[in-house]
Parts: C-alpha cells; sequence; structure tokens
C-alpha cells in the first residue's frame, strides 16, 4: 500500500463544509487508495483550526482512531533534524507541522503529499526533491 503524508489543510477542508476546498478535498478521498501518514503536530493543529464545533472534533478523533490516518512516532532524539529544517527554511517560514511532515518524507521515503499549501513546492528532501502533491 503506498504511504502519503496529509497535511492539515486538507483534513480541515474534510470535516469543515463551509472551507472552499471541501467538495474537492471529499471527492479526491473517495477515490484515494493508500495509507495516510502524519504527526502529532497535524492532528493538533487541525484539531486548532476545527474548534469552532466540539462535534466537529471529535468526528475528526473518531475518523482518525478508526484508521482514516496512520500517526507517525516522532521521539525526542528525532526533534533537531526538524529543528534544523525549520531553521532552513525560517524565511517562507515552516512550523513545525510542516517540518514534520518533510522529516517522515525524508525517513520513510514518501514521495507524495496531500496539501492544500504552495509551501510544499518550495521544501525539498534530503535528494533535494519536492514531493508530487496528489491535489493538485
Amino acid at each position: 500500500m503506498q504511504k502519503t503524508l496529509i497535511d492539515s489543510g486538507p483534513l480541515i477542508a474534510l470535516f469543515d463544509r463551509s472551507d472552499k476546498y471541501h467538495e474537492k478535498v471529499l471527492a479526491f478521498m473517495k477515490t484515494f487508495k493508500g495509507q495516510l501518514l502524519c504527526s502529532w503536530s497535524v492532528i493538533t493543529e487541525v484539531s486548532h483550526m476545527l474548534d469552532f464545533n466540539l462535534q466537529v472534533q471529535i468526528d475528526f478523533l473518531t475518523w482518525c482512531e478508526r484508521g482514516g490516518l496512520t500517526l507517525y512516532e516522532i521521539t525526542q532524539e528525532e526533534l533537531s533534524e526538524i529543528r534544523e529544517m525549520m531553521q532552513k527554511y525560517s524565511d517562507i517560514p515552516m512550523d513545525l507541522a510542516d517540518g514534520t511532515l518533510m522529516y517522515i518524507a525524508n525517513k520513510e521515503k514518501i514521495k507524495n503529499i496531500i496539501s492544500i499549501d504552495s509551501d510544499f513546492d518550495i521544501y525539498r528532501t534530503l535528494k533535494k526533491q519536492n514531493l508530487n502533491n496528489l491535489l493538485r
């Protein structure tokens, strides 16, 4: 099964029906075949942005719990590599959630991401490649 990273934006859009990307993300997810990966920082960011409705937050967490995505565990020892990437891209800037996704991409050799942000067009893996955004 192909591993694909998922960023906060599409997850927010999937659970927020008023989001302008909701229909696009919903249609994409209905046809997607593969394993979605993200980090706790992405989950936290999504939960924060869905704070307009507690039930929507609970629905999102239930979806995660039931296998909607896989959480990639990052240890304390791995934070220095994420911090270094954030420093490298400080002019954009790269936030923690994006940093963890790029770290996972490097560690797991993942080449695909689902994102609505153009930042992932700029970020590069250790092999100097950008990620293929499947949502575009």
